[in-house]
């Protein structure tokens, strides 16, 4: 999890604390942005605690906290800017809570709330979200457990129905047959996200060495198999009734509400809910280690890698703000430490510090990855060398803390620009805090840190303290830890389970009909956004919308210079042409710049895709002129460094090689290749191959600049708080930009598939294997008939109700997830449907998939999926256009393929009058089995005898996807 003060800090100048003092606790007046509203009825059984709100442009979230006679927190932050509201729901209990030998028991149980409730059945609580244009999940961490849900802003009712009965009517639903299937669920996410991925285990490795047995930081959150396998239903029922009960729940919500209906509602259906056991705040007890612990571990990856962990304070702790500097200064970035030694000069292909905070404890973080021909036991000399180099060299300077406090204060503002953003600070405030107006903490706890502070802290818990020092090598290299171990795993104890297994239920009340379903409210009304459209002197067009709720700028700046310029022979060189804008230029070192740009609270980034490279640009909105200075002397004057390129194209190699031990990747990848053609640029990697990557030369890359990086059919893509008038005469600077670019190349001819086959590439050892079914399929169209097949799709592996992950995931049991999809651009289409299934069901799986699809394409669908697709498609672009990113995919689309913002309407006309005739037809059409290819990445010795009687042809491959 990111650092909540990274999202939520700034300078004390900015806080504006409002406490509203009432005579009658039954109504206030509610002053948000600085309007004053008319008075809020409070019902019974509420008391108001306080509120905060906004009297000029400080940075903060207001909002009005209450507590309900049972305990619960409700925090209401209206904010009528966009018609949706966010719904957050954060239980105090993570895996921090758990006992030794029941690990994994908060997070099963955030799979367990999704699974209905007394009067929610089966997969209703995913399908009503969904059907009303809605967007789910939860979270589960060391320290709590949240649920939420985005949804137009006529659903909130139905939201709080829906919460309201997991928290209070949950236990009775509460079946045999769930808990199995979640447990299967959970495993394969351990399996997906742990076991199978690269460097998958090291945290958990590290907690165990870092914290004492039976700490409750000692395993992960997931947990361990084997608990997972000895638990039992009645465990799950106890763990819900000691930690889920509304006092130890926060109820967050913001968005376009009316507070005191929304005040009504939580009463009606939280208000029966009685009240759980006491919970206390957990105690923190000072990690400390006697001596330095080496531990190592052999895994499926390409690069080692150093990882060294200081325990520390814990969150909200005096320190941590001096010790997250320190961590800035050490590994943040360019201007850090690590990069300085290790990355700058080609040692490491990667080297930074981080400094994570929970509840109970802190670990503050130093990592690297050597480049080949340096090993570990080096790079851990110069991680020991720069600490010292931080002390000798006086500590903290001025610019290392206004650079950092900068960065605060910008990331504070960023994360201002949704809903969801703002409902979970609040609401991580409130559960770690007790007071969701947490900013005004974190203003002054960073305003005022010193140079002094960060050097007592470094001497404090850094300087000559032990830490778990750990060693990940490829399998094979055991020799090349650091050195032996020095700490083993233990065999953990398990307490015998003495308990109390009779449950002592605390039944909900209600004095209305739970059973009924609450209906929405008349659909809001939504508004495309407002577009502009301008062109610069030399010829660029600009394409761009106003965004008033934050002062923030968002530009993408678009040049036809993508991998669809390479040559086959030259694969990766538009990739690392990117990576180059962002070193030396001929004015300033990249050191430099990145300074810069931290103390504005700006990025400025490059990146190379099919059609195009992005110079992507971020800023706060009074630091437009500056950043840009920067983003154009980066675009248009490059160094071109030899040693900036040598270092590049080593780190493109070896991250290229660490991609083949990813297999959902290379599956992927693999895929691509075979559906497009091995001499198609685009279907390989944008990073290239590791032989073609291997041969660019430092004359590539400058004749590929030189040949694409012109203005010429260029784009500039703007959301801003800034008018039309103002951005223009910002972007001025453009006209300082001349170059050359070059027209999109023929493609290839696409292969003829050879349908029906198997391709194979071994993976040893693989927990899961990962499939991929597909063939090409349409180019994209707004309004035509790729849309529409999109449309068709939705239901059979488009959304988490769809058939095909109901099956696999949620009835079987084989995988974390199944979807099924239609991608494509203006050059080439794909129909895949994929997932990552547990080793062991590969070949059912396969089967399930091809029974799915062909289902839907000899059946089609039910009148019953077709209003399920049409209220879900047609009520989600409520929340379509909220924030600057989302609102920079839309006019992306409008400016890649020269639309109108009308086409919203368009397809809308579309859906509401597509029929399941249609949809059928196109089923019929676009998902023939007889035309697609399988591609399986997995252990050849577990699977490979069961798909041989499910294929005629099978073809092994390589990593690369070359034939064996």
């Amino acid at each position: 999890m990111k650092k909540q003060m990274l999202m939520v800090a700034g300078m004390a100048s900015m806080l504006c604390l409002v406490a509203c003092d009432v005579k009658d606790p039954k109504q206030y007046i509610s002053q948000i942005d600085n309007k004053q509203v008319m008075p809020v009825v409070v019902p019974e059984g509420f008391k108001k605690i306080t509120s905060v709100a906004k009297k000029g442009n400080e940075i903060l979230i207001p909002f009005t906290k209450y507590q309900l006679d049972n305990g619960l927190t409700v925090i209401l932050h209206p904010d009528n800017s966009d018609p949706l509201v966010h719904v957050d729901v954060t239980y105090h209990v993570g895996s921090g809570r758990e006992d030794p030998g029941k690990s994994g028991f908060a997070h099963f149980f955030e799979h367990m709330m999704f699974q209905g409730s007394e009067n929610v059945a089966d997969e209703q609580h995913f399908g009503l979200i969904t059907e009303s244009g809605g967007t789910l999940n939860g979270s589960t961490n060391t320290d709590r457990t949240n649920y939420y849900e985005t949804v137009p802003s006529n659903q909130l009712e139905r939201m709080l129905w829906l919460e309201s009965d997991r928290m209070g009517f949950f236990l009775d639903a509460v079946t045999k047959e769930k808990f199995e299937n979640q447990r299967e669920t959970v495993k394969n996410e351990r399996g997906q996200n742990y076991d199978n991925r690269p460097y998958g285990l090291l945290r958990e490795r590290v907690g165990e060495a870092l914290f004492p047995e039976g700490h409750p930081y000692s395993w992960s959150t997931i947990g361990y198999i084997e608990d997972l396998n000895r638990a039992d239903l009645n465990d799950l029922k106890k763990f819900f009734l000691r930690w889920y009960g509304p006092n130890n729940a926060t109820l967050t919500i913001g968005g376009d509400m009316d507070e005191a209906q929304t005040l009504v509602w939580i009463k009606k259906y939280f208000g029966g809910i009685p009240r759980g056991p006491e919970v206390k705040k957990p105690k923190y007890t000072q990690v400390t280690l006697d001596q330095d612990r080496y531990i190592s571990m052999e895994d499926n990856v390409n690069l080692p890698l150093v990882y060294m962990a200081f325990p520390t304070v814990h969150v909200n702790h005096p320190d941590e703000a001096p010790l997250d500097v320190l961590m800035s200064i050490l590994g943040s970035g360019k201007t850090s430490l690590l990069y300085k030694n290790m990355v700058k000069n080609g040692k490491a292909v990667q080297a930074n510090a981080n400094h994570s905070c929970a509840e109970l404890s802190c670990q503050f973080v130093l990592l690297a990855l050597p480049t080949p021909g340096n090993t570990l036991s080096e790079l851990e000399t110069i991680i020991r060398a720069s600490l010292e180099e931080f002390e000798n060299r006086g500590g903290a300077k001025d610019d290392d803390i206004e650079r950092v406090k900068a960065g605060i204060v910008s990331d504070m503002v960023y994360g201002l620009e949704s809903v969801s953003g703002k409902v979970s600070q609040l609401a991580a405030y409130e559960t770690l805090r007790s007071n969701p107006d947490g900013i005004g903490d974190d203003i002054a706890r960073y305003e005022n840190v010193t140079k002094d502070d960060v050097m007592r802290v470094y001497k404090t818990f850094i300087k000559d303290k032990h830490s778990v020092v750990m060693s990940i090598v490829p399998k094979g290299q055991a020799k090349s830890i650091i050195k032996a171990d020095t700490w083993q795993r233990y065999e953990r104890t398990i307490p015998e389970n003495t308990g109390d297994n009779n449950l002592v239920l605390r039944p909900g009340v209600s004095d209305f009909d739970r059973t009924v379903i609450p209906s929405p409210g008349e659909n809001p009304s939504i508004k495309v956004p407002d577009i502009y459209r301008v062109e610069i002197k030399n010829g660029v067009k600009v394409l761009g919308a106003v965004n008033e709720e934050v002062p923030t700028t968002t530009i993408q700046l678009r040049i036809p210079a993508g991998q669809t310029r390479e040559g086959i022979d030259k694969l990766g060189v538009a990739s690392i042409t990117a990576s180059m804008l962002e070193e030396n230029t001929l004015k300033s070192t990249s050191e430099e710049l990145s300074n810069q740009l931290q103390k504005l609270g700006s990025s400025v980034s490059f990146s190379a895709g099919d059609n195009f490279t992005t110079l992507s640009i971020r800023t706060l909105s009074k630091n437009i002129d500056p950043t840009l200075v920067i983003a154009m002397e980066r675009l248009t004057s490059p160094k071109f460094d030899t040693a900036d390129f040598e270092r590049l194209k080593k780190q493109q190699i070896e991250g290229l090689k660490n991609a083949k031990k990813n297999a959902g990747s290379m599956a992927t990848e693999i895929f691509s290749k075979l559906v497009f053609g091995y001499n198609n640029s685009f279907a390989h990697s944008n990073s290239g191959t590791i032989a073609t990557v291997e041969k660019l030369t430092l004359e590539d890359v400058k004749a590929f600049y030189t040949a694409n990086y012109g203005p010429a059919n260029a784009e500039v893509i703007v959301v801003s708080n800034v008018n039309s008038e103002s951005m223009t005469k910002h972007l001025q600077t453009l006209n300082n930009w001349t170059g050359q670019s070059s027209q999109m190349p023929m493609l290839n001819t696409f292969p003829q598939l050879a349908a029906g086959t198997l391709y194979f590439i071994d993976k040893p050892d693989a927990a899961q294997s990962e499939i991929r079914i597909g063939k090409r399929a349409l180019n994209y169209d707004a309004t035509g008939e790729y849309y529409r097949a999109d449309l068709m799709n939705y239901n059979l592996g488009g959304a988490f109700n769809s058939r095909i992950n109901l099956n696999l995931r949620e009835d079987k049991g084989y995988t974390y997830g199944a979807r099924s999809l239609f991608n494509g651009n203006d050059f080439r289409g794909v129909f895949r449907a994929q997932a990552g299934v547990r080793a062991d069901t590969t070949a059912d799986s396969i089967l399930q998939f091809r029974n799915e699809i062909n289902a839907f394409k000899e059946n089609g669908l039910t009148d019953e999926e077709l209003t399920f697709m049409k209220r879900a498609i047609g009520q989600r672009d409520a929340r379509a256009y909220e924030t600057p990113n989302q609102k920079l995919r839309f006019l992306s689309e409008i400016m890649t393929y020269s639309l109108d913002k009308t086409f919203v309407d368009d397809q809308n006309t579309i859906l509401a009058n597509i029929d399941k005739a249609e949809l059928n037809l196109l089923a019929a059409k676009h998902l023939k089995l007889d035309e697609m290819i399988t591609v399986v990445v997995g252990d050849k010795a577990k699977v490979m005898e069961s798909l041989k009687p499910m294929f005629e042809k099978i073809v092994e491959l390589d990593a690369e996807g070359a034939t064996l």
